[in-house]
């Protein structure tokens, strides 16, 4: 199954968050967020069926003027 990752860092952290189920984790480094949170989408589905979703999420962009 494949799930939408977006990493981001904050102070000395990256932070991984799977964008179907917010599942999150963190590491050092992106590659050890990533396999953190693999580990964690494991544990979380652990017995469990996925369902695959009728549509992929939609990342996009937007501006706000501040």
């Amino acid at each position: 199954m494949l799930f939408t990752v977006v990493v981001s860092k904050e102070d000395n952290w990256y932070i991984a968050k799977c964008v179907e189920n917010s599942v999150a984790s963190q590491g050092k480094t992106i590659e050890e967020a990533i396999a953190n949170l693999k580990e964690a989408l494991e544990l979380y589905y652990e017995g469990e069926e996925i369902q695959k979703p009728q549509m992929p999420p939609l990342i996009t962009t937007i501006e706000v003027a501040v």
